[in-house]
């Protein structure tokens, strides 16, 4: 369902957090409208990240690509923009100047350090950014390295999708007061959110920020971990409340082996952890990750086996969910999310029907997004559509 067909969306051009943001709104029905450099000209673009956009070719050195830029963005509801602080402005495609073409365009910005401050010039990348957060520092087993999950932290989590959140509000608002918005995406901003619930924790006394791998969701609690099989494999097992944790104990058979018994034990103190550690990891170990597989189909215990990639592909679950899909050429990829159910409307019989749903213009005729083109494919086109 196109929830957002009508918007246009300029991308100004930029890497990561900025192009994801602009894929979720393309995946929504925005019409994205992405401008790269001509010397880039007829590469192809991003086969996932630039999927359901339109590419432009826009030369910044020139007070005829300026122009363009500025043209489009009088046409726009959202631009998005990934430079360092000040280049916009010295470009003339700052906030200021689009909003004297365009007073209601939402302006959204995407930055490391963020728009002002000593580091906001900083070159830098995700993983300095959660390092600079704090967060980084949270990530990792007990007397271990700090551990980072790739880029989905800064980038992706407290970036593109912080940016999504901000300018999808910013839009609400201004198409209430025709007034448009500056949103200042910061990604140490975005890194710190994401960490709200442990900062809460650690006010009330459940979660020390001082003792990496030793809390109850980053790996010190044993009913919160990942473990190997005996075929050298590994299974997740994340039984948290007490009705999951009796299922888990109960399925291993390992009543006997807890230190209290399983009806008055509270597994979340910490004192019971080197005790239930060893005892969870020795049978766990004892099975393979298909044996583990068939003990605990159909029982509560939040027990899942920790698939490759391929096999995630190709799981009953996710098949049926269609968490990824092959576009026409032959990419595979994600599925956008998230999924917009239509309301239905009742007929004078009181019968609901379907209201009837939109197509997206990212869209293909099967309502996956477009595939990606490549660069500057449709420069001529948009030009002639909007008559610059």
């Amino acid at each position: 369902m196109a929830v957002l067909k009508g918007v246009r969306v300029l991308d100004l051009g930029g890497i990561g957090p900025g192009p994801f943001a602009a894929m979720m709104l393309a995946d929504m029905g925005a019409e994205v409208i992405r401008l790269d450099p001509p010397k880039t000209a007829g590469q192809p673009m991003n086969p996932v990240l630039d999927r359901g956009k339109r590419s432009m070719t826009a030369d910044f050195k020139s007070e005829a690509g300026i122009e363009l830029a500025r043209s489009l963005a009088a046409k726009s509801d959202i631009v998005i923009e990934g430079f360092r602080p000040g280049a916009a402005e010295r470009l003339g495609l700052g906030p200021d100047d689009l909003h004297a073409l365009n007073p209601a365009l939402v302006y959204g910005r995407i930055t490391g350090y963020g728009q002002d401050g000593p580091k906001s010039q900083k070159a830098g990348h995700d993983l300095g950014y959660i390092a600079s957060s704090g967060l980084l520092n949270q990530l990792g087993r007990a007397d271990g390295p700090p551990q980072f999950p790739a880029n989905l932290i800064g980038d992706f989590g407290g970036g593109g999708m912080l940016l999504v959140v901000g300018v999808l509000g910013a839009l609400t608002s201004a198409r209430t007061t025709g007034i448009g918005t500056v949103v200042d995406t910061a990604m140490i901003d975005g890194a710190n959110l994401l960490y709200s619930m442990m900062h809460g924790f650690s006010e009330i006394g459940m979660w020390r920020h001082d003792a990496r791998g030793r809390n109850l969701l980053d790996s010190g609690a044993p009913f919160y971990d990942v473990y190997p099989t005996a075929d050298d494999r590994y299974v997740s097992v994340a039984c948290i409340e007490p009705a999951f944790f009796a299922e888990f104990v109960r399925t291993l058979d390992i009543e006997d082996r807890l230190p209290e018994p399983l009806g008055e034990i509270n597994h979340w103190q910490p004192k019971h952890w080197p005790v239930m550690r060893p005892v969870f990891a020795e049978a766990l170990a004892s099975r393979t990750l298909a044996e583990l597989e068939e003990l605990f189909t159909g029982r509560d215990a939040c027990v899942e086996p920790v698939l490759t990639m391929a096999e995630a592909k190709t799981d009953a679950h996710n098949q049926y969910r269609g968490l990824f899909y092959t576009d026409e050429a032959g990419i595979e990829q994600p599925a956008p999310a998230p999924r917009f159910g239509q309301a239905t409307a009742p007929t004078s019989t009181g019968t609901p029907t379907s209201t009837g749903a939109a197509t997206s213009d990212g869209a293909d005729s099967a309502g996956q997004p477009r595939r990606a083109s490549v660069i500057g494919a449709d420069t001529d086109a948009v030009i002639a559509e909007l008559g610059l």
